[in-house]
């Protein structure tokens, strides 16, 4: 071997041996570009060594380096770990993920249909989802009636599907009955309710349909006019007619009138109420007619009044209630001002009902206007009266003739020659009188619910194109109601009366008497009720606290010294062809000296209030304050209404 070869395998070995030994340290010199005149020393092991100057510095800073990167590797492979569980639960589980989006709901049927014929529909759900719709309802919801609204008055049918495979279509057959006027639309809402395998949540998907009504089963028209006067007669002529191949059991017609219509009668007259017409069964082609007459009352000129009419089938629950609603139709009746008016007023006020007691006489005043553009002639105001408690020798007439036989009063040309021909926006007043009858005599009795009457018909002849001639006419009425006469006796009594009183009389000073006070009712013609008597005792007079019937309402505050009587309810006739009603209780006085010479007040003014049931209106007596003067105690001396020491 050449010396040079043994040199190099002798130095490869003394490298060998310092590299494996364990006293070996190694230092590293580091070289760049630029000059470094720092040597740094890298440790042969991996042992920590403490921190001891600037080289302890920097291998710190190289150890958080390398945490910072380990905690970056750990986040890494979380993440990867987690991303595979997600990759696991969409492979195996994901299956059973729905949408509504992926389940069509698709209905094959007419879009026109009789009114009250059965349409056949066929319902197609397909579910694209790649899992199984559980536990499916097919739910149809549609006008029970002639409404479009669903949110009442609504059919709903439920069919149970079970279960529809992934992927699978199911058809299920309808068979619908709609009603409604003809043209109008239906709405058909369609949804399904479905579960998923996993979940006890209720799904829903929904689908609406319409359908056109080419025709009703019952075609109903109303023959009625476009507008009306005031206070006129107004009729309306309503028409059913059973447009079906099919029978139609136990029909009912309704209408409902708007607020100021006031009935009058109708034909066939109603079997419920006013409203109601029960019309029976009805065979394919019948006919059925039904005549309304009312008037307008309480309405002002350019309302809109609307009349409402439906029939369909009776309620099985409520025989005068309809229960599915075939047809209905809606009439609107202008108000408009009457050609020729007549307003009535009484006693200065113009309204329908008044009220007013038997001693007062009843002014009526009549004015009646034209309101065309053109003139109105012969106008002709007759009044009617009717009624049982006007006295008919009291009327009298002014420019106009009553006629007895008739008890009407006439206004004409014949009587005032302005009403042979009134201008366009003219107006004037007629007017006349008349007293209510009283309420009790003895020959008649007590008059039972007095009432007058007052009916006013106004006509006039319009030209029109200078040949024809329209006849014009309005009307008006009004209703007077007799207050029943309402009686409240109060007494003080000593020597009579229900109690034994005691003490001088006259009475003493600084002596006790005492004195009974009596409260009596009566009455007339009507029913009187909610009753009550208030007073009050002065200060210088006690009550006692006898009371007689014990069974009367009457009770004393000795704070506020008042008396308070709750009769409740007085019938008519009582006290007058009845038995009275009176309650009876005691009070003391012991005069002072103040007091000699006068005749002190026993109790203050009574006021009795009340409500008369057939009149409408509140009544209300006073009766003055009684004093130590007894003037109803037939025993009572004259030399004892003053106070003596």
């Amino acid at each position: 071997m050449p010396p040079d070869d043994r040199n190099k395998l002798n130095r490869l070995d003394d490298l060998k041996s310092k590299l494996f030994s364990r006293n070996y340290k190694t230092k590293i010199e580091y070289r760049d570009t630029f000059s470094n005149p720092h040597k740094k020393e890298v440790a042969d092991s991996w042992e920590t060594k403490e921190k001891t100057g600037e080289g302890d510095d920097k291998e710190e800073k190289f150890f958080m380096k390398t945490s910072v990167f380990k905690k970056f590797f750990t986040f890494s492979v979380g993440f990867f770990i987690l991303t595979l569980f997600y990759a696991a639960y969409v492979f195996f589980a994901g299956g059973n993920t729905v949408s509504n989006d992926n389940i069509d709901i698709s209905i094959l049927g007419n879009n026109f249909t009789v009114g009250g014929e059965e349409l056949p529909l066929i319902v197609g759900i397909t579910n694209k989802n790649s899992s199984a719709l559980d536990l499916v309802d097919l739910v149809v919801e549609y006008p029970k009636g002639s409404s479009s609204d669903l949110s009442s008055d609504t059919e709903r049918l439920r069919e149970s599907l079970g279960t529809i495979p992934s992927g699978a279509i199911r058809n299920e057959n309808l068979k619908l009955v709609l009603f409604g006027e003809q043209g109008s639309v239906r709405p058909i809402k369609i949804s399904i309710e479905y579960r998923v395998s996993g979940s006890n949540a209720i799904f829903v998907k929904e689908k609406m349909y319409e359908v056109n009504i080419s025709s009703t089963p019952i075609n109903l028209s109303v023959n009625a006019p476009m507008s009306i006067s005031p206070n006129q007669n107004v009729t309306f002529n309503v028409k059913a007619i059973l447009n079906s191949t099919k029978p139609a059991p136990k029909i009912l017609a309704r209408v409902d009138y708007p607020l100021g219509f006031q009935f009058v009668n109708a034909v066939p007259a109603p079997s419920f109420g006013n409203n109601v017409w029960n019309l029976g069964d009805l065979a394919p082609g019948a006919e059925k007619n039904i005549s309304i007459t009312g008037k307008m009352i309480d309405v002002f000129d350019g309302e809109e009044k609307t009349f409402t009419t439906f029939i369909g089938s009776q309620s099985n629950s409520n025989k005068n209630v309809i229960g599915v609603v075939f047809n209905s139709t809606k009439n609107i009746l202008t108000i408009k001002k009457p050609f020729i008016e007549a307003n009535l007023s009484i006693n200065g006020v113009t309204q329908k009902e008044y009220a007013i007691d038997w001693k007062t006489p009843i002014s009526v005043n009549i004015r009646y206007a034209n309101n065309l553009d053109s003139k109105v002639n012969d106008v002709s105001i007759v009044a009617k009266i009717s009624g049982n408690s006007f006295d008919r020798k009291t009327i009298r007439v002014s420019q106009g003739f009553y006629d007895s036989s008739k008890d009407q009063i006439v206004w004409d040309k014949n009587y005032q020659s302005k009403l042979r021909e009134v201008n366009p926006g003219e107006s004037d007043t007629v007017g006349f009188s008349v007293s209510p009858l009283s309420l009790y005599s003895v020959a008649s009795g007590i008059t039972s619910n007095p009432v007058v009457n007052i009916e006013v018909n106004i006509s006039g002849k319009q030209a029109v194109q200078g040949f024809d001639i329209n006849e014009l006419e309005n009307s008006t009425s009004a209703v007077v109601r007799v207050i029943s006469d309402v009686g409240l006796s109060t007494k003080a009594l000593y020597y009579s009366g229900p109690f034994t009183n005691s003490g001088p009389i006259p009475p003493k000073v600084e002596q006790k008497t005492t004195y009974t006070i009596t409260w009596t009712l009566s009455n007339t013609a009507n029913n009187i009720s909610a009753v009550k008597i208030n007073s009050t005792l002065p200060p210088w007079v006690n009550f006692v606290g006898t009371i007689l019937p014990a069974s009367e309402a009457l009770t004393y505050n000795s704070s506020t010294k008042e008396i308070v009587w709750n009769a409740d309810r007085i019938p008519r006739g009582t006290g007058i062809t009845g038995a009275p009603r009176s309650v009876s209780f005691q009070v003391s006085i012991s005069p002072s000296l103040s007091q000699v010479g006068t005749s002190p007040v026993l109790i203050n003014e009574a006021i009795l209030t009340g409500h008369d049931d057939f009149a409408n209106v509140d009544v209300k007596v006073k009766k003055t304050s009684l004093d130590i003067r007894l003037y109803n105690d037939p025993s009572f001396p004259y030399d004892g209404s003053v106070v003596v020491e």
